[in-house]
């Protein structure tokens, strides 16, 4: 398993297999970025507006505390140590924090107060988890408690592009579903899945496995309702053009 102390081996000793880990886990963490730094234009329209308006807070409450557990997963005295779950769910978990302490700012004074105990909520069952895994659980069984939790949660993350296929199949249009983002989820996925893959680590390869399924299915509907969407367009812009030619050609005789 790629651990922390491979930090400090020279390039040139790391073995094909050890690239290979690598290179998956830093596309991941490369493809993991793209997504943290995608809600970046929401958010300056609700600081422009000052206002959260109909935007929901609660993605960013679920990608916190995605993040903070598999962050947990990652460290040293959890499991070995490694160092790539860490990197990219500790810069995860400051994305979210970031964009929640933004909503909650700028959200009425209902919302700001559902959304700051749920947050406090989110902050005091991660704590109870870290200190449970740590007081009652030795290594291996420690390990096994935050892995089964973590996956849990990626599993229902992966999960939430459901609702946008069921939007999507429900208004035959791609309007909600960016294309750059599904396929930076895809990719993120199916990174990550390998990375589990070539670590024998059972808690990263099967919840990422469905996430690349489920990414699969996203760029498929997509692909499905872009293209239907262009065809049903033909026509009306066969119409437009064959009136605009229409036009031209009988000013053109009068002329």
């Amino acid at each position: 398993m790629i651990s922390w102390a491979d930090l400090a081996t020279p390039l040139a000793s790391y073995s094909f297999y050890e690239i290979c880990c690598y290179a998956a886990g830093i596309s991941g963490n490369l493809f993991a970025f793209v997504l943290f730094i995608s809600p970046i234009p929401t958010f300056k329209r609700i600081v422009q507006n000052k206002s959260t308006e109909k935007f929901s807070g609660l993605p960013y409450l679920y990608g916190l505390l995605n993040c903070l557990l598999c962050m947990w997963y990652g460290l040293p005295f959890v499991s070995y140590g490694i160092i790539l779950v860490v990197t990219v769910n500790s810069i995860g978990a400051v994305f979210q924090l970031t964009y929640l302490v933004i909503f909650i700012a700028y959200a009425d004074k209902r919302t700001k107060v559902k959304m700051g105990g749920l947050l406090i909520g989110v902050l005091c069952f991660f704590a109870l988890v870290a200190y449970v895994s740590l007081v009652f659980y030795d290594h291996p069984n420690r390990m096994t408690l935050v892995g089964y939790l973590s996956a849990a949660s990626l599993v229902f993350m992966s999960a939430s592009p459901l609702f946008i296929i069921k939007l999507v199949v429900k208004t035959s249009s791609v309007e909600y579903m960016p294309f750059s983002l599904s396929l930076a989820t895809f990719l993120m996925s199916i990174s990550f899945f390998a990375y589990g893959v070539l670590l024998h680590d059972l808690f990263l390869s099967i919840p990422n496995g469905i996430g690349t399924l489920l990414g699969v299915a996203q760029l498929l509907v997509y692909a499905y309702y872009s293209q239907r969407s262009r065809d049903d367009r033909l026509p009306l812009v066969a119409q437009k053009c064959f009136i605009y030619w229409s036009t031209h050609h009988i000013s053109s005789k009068v002329v």
